[in-house]
């Protein structure tokens, strides 16, 4: 008798600048990230982040395990104050044991707040990771003229 091993199982769940994916089926995850640097160089530059349009790409893979068939799943992303913002869902199938389902997303965001953004994997309603995001606002103020020399 066969031992029952449960699933489905969450393989990964990561932010990325691409995915390529081969004829094959075979998945490749390029630049993988969990932080972007906001940059404002400027004489005035503001002292609160400027909203800042992101984009990126989201790869979650599950793996069947002994489940077989269609699966709800939905990404919920927060702010960093726990605002909820536009995520995305699906169905997913599942054909059973090594077989698996992988959801890639090109995802893009208004961003209005630094720190770090949390995005909710949700299988079958259970939240079965958590991805965070950080943004770091990167403040730099220049000054014109030049420096001047007593004699």
């Amino acid at each position: 008798m066969k031992e029952s091993i449960g699933g489905p199982f969450l393989q990964l769940a990561v932010f990325c600048e691409k995915v390529l994916e081969e004829k094959t089926g075979t998945l490749s995850a390029i630049r993988i990230i969990d932080r972007f640097t906001i940059s404002t160089i400027a004489p005035s530059a503001p002292d609160i982040m400027p909203a800042v349009n992101i984009g990126i790409h989201i790869l979650v893979c599950f793996k069947s395990g002994d489940f077989k068939g269609k699966q709800k799943v939905k990404i919920k992303p927060f702010t960093p104050s726990g605002k909820e913002l536009p995520g995305w869902a699906g169905d997913i199938l599942l054909e059973g044991d090594e077989r698996g389902a992988n959801i890639i997303l090109e995802y893009g965001f208004a961003a209005t707040e630094e720190g770090v953004y949390w995005f909710d994997v949700i299988l079958a309603g259970n939240v079965v990771t958590k991805m965070p995001l950080r943004l770091i606002y990167d403040r730099t103020q220049v000054t014109t003229g030049s420096a001047q020399s007593a004699h």
